[in-house]
Parts: C-alpha cells; sequence; structure tokens
C-alpha cells in the first residue's frame, strides 16, 4: 500500500511514478524529497498487477471497501 508524508506536489508524485514504475537507474530524488539525503535511487520497475495492488487493490482490500465498489 503507498503512503508518504510528502505534502501534494506533482514533482512529489513524478518521483514516485519514477522509483515504482521504470526501471531508470541512478536518478536524484532530492529536487522532490529535500530532506530525502544526498544520494541517488533507481527505479524498481514494478509490473502491473503489482502496481494496481500498491496504488489500490491493497487498500481496498484491508479497509474492507470492496461493498463500495
Amino acid at each position: 500500500m503507498f503512503g508518504t508524508d510528502t505534502p501534494c506536489d506533482a514533482h512529489a508524485y513524478r518521483i514516485y511514478y519514477h522509483f515504482l514504475e521504470t526501471d531508470d537507474e541512478h536518478f536524484d530524488p532530492t529536487p522532490a524529497h529535500k530532506q530525502q539525503g544526498r544520494w541517488m535511487i533507481y527505479g524498481i520497475y514494478h509490473p502491473d498487477d503489482v502496481l494496481g495492488k500498491v496504488y489500490n487493490k491493497n487498500a481496498i482490500k484491508i479497509l474492507n471497501m470492496n461493498k463500495y465498489l
């Protein structure tokens, strides 16, 4: 399940996309997360079925929201 304490910000969400959905190597998250640290990160390139769980399916299951869909 995806969660963040970062304020809503389009640039931050681009970094999350970059991290979760690409296999890009060695990119800098600090433009959106200034207190993250001084290191580069790598994309983990989740497959679509895993991304669905991260973005909403696990939350729906855990919060028992199936009855509202």
